[in-house]
């Protein structure tokens, strides 16, 4: 039987991006595998990142809870502040150590990436990739600010098979891909982050439509604002 974490579309590109905080450029140019041309050198393979499906019909959903979780782990490098060439080597380190296809959402990056990573950067003699690793009570782990991202994944066996989405602040919603159908849940209260957008875009004041859900106001409108601060600033 496939696994539907890696093989059910979930959410748009564009929803994606939101759920991890991204502009949807930036994550378009991490699912794209395509070889693109290099100052007359010619072809320049950048395999993907994070993992998108092929859409299905007029489905515009592509992309799996797998690459939501993947995307996540992008966006906690990026906030590190290098540079996406050397993110994207970083991230390909892992994943060819770790040997395992989407190494990016296994268990493996938890336990053992920071050693991988921090192996690598000292053999080649890369300060900056060193830099994103630090010794804490004797152990090699990732620098603080990917630790952070990191400790929102709960795993399953493996891989991992739930997320708090990293977006917002405060843990405020979680994701389980065989949980209403992906969509985030408030953790106080546990209603769909969909239903409770819903009523609020219709017009509904957003205390009121708090309370028929037994959701804080604070964590939907924190919420709301961090996915579509647009919709906040109107």
């Amino acid at each position: 039987m496939l696994d539907e974490r890696f093989h059910r579309a979930l959410y748009t590109s564009a929803r994606t991006a939101r759920f991890v905080g991204m502009h949807p450029s930036t994550l378009a140019a991490w699912t794209a595998g395509t070889g693109r041309a290099g100052g007359g050198r010619g072809a320049v393979d950048r395999p993907a990142v994070v993992t998108s499906l092929e859409p299905v019909g007029g489905d515009r959903r592509v992309v799996p809870f797998i690459g939501l979780v993947e995307a996540t782990v992008v966006q906690a490098f990026r906030r590190t502040g290098l540079s996406m060439q050397r993110i994207r080597q970083a991230l390909t380190v892992l994943a060819e150590q770790g040997e395992l296809e989407h190494a990016l959402a296994s268990r493996h990056l938890f336990s053992d990436g920071a050693d991988v990573l921090y192996a690598y950067a000292a053999r080649e003699r890369d300060r900056q990739l060193r830099l994103l690793t630090v010794v804490n009570s004797g152990q090699r782990v990732f620098h603080e600010i990917i630790q952070n991202y990191l400790t929102r994944i709960t795993f399953r066996g493996t891989w991992a098979g739930a997320l708090i989405l990293p977006v917002t602040e405060r843990p405020l919603l979680r994701v389980a891909p065989d949980i209403a159908a992906g969509d985030p849940l408030f953790i106080n209260g546990g209603a769909p982050l969909s239903a409770v957008r819903q009523r609020v875009a219709s017009g509904e004041g957003l205390d009121s439509v708090a309370a028929d859900f037994a959701v804080p106001a604070d964590d939907v409108a924190e919420a709301l604002h961090a996915i579509w601060p647009e919709a906040s600033a109107a």
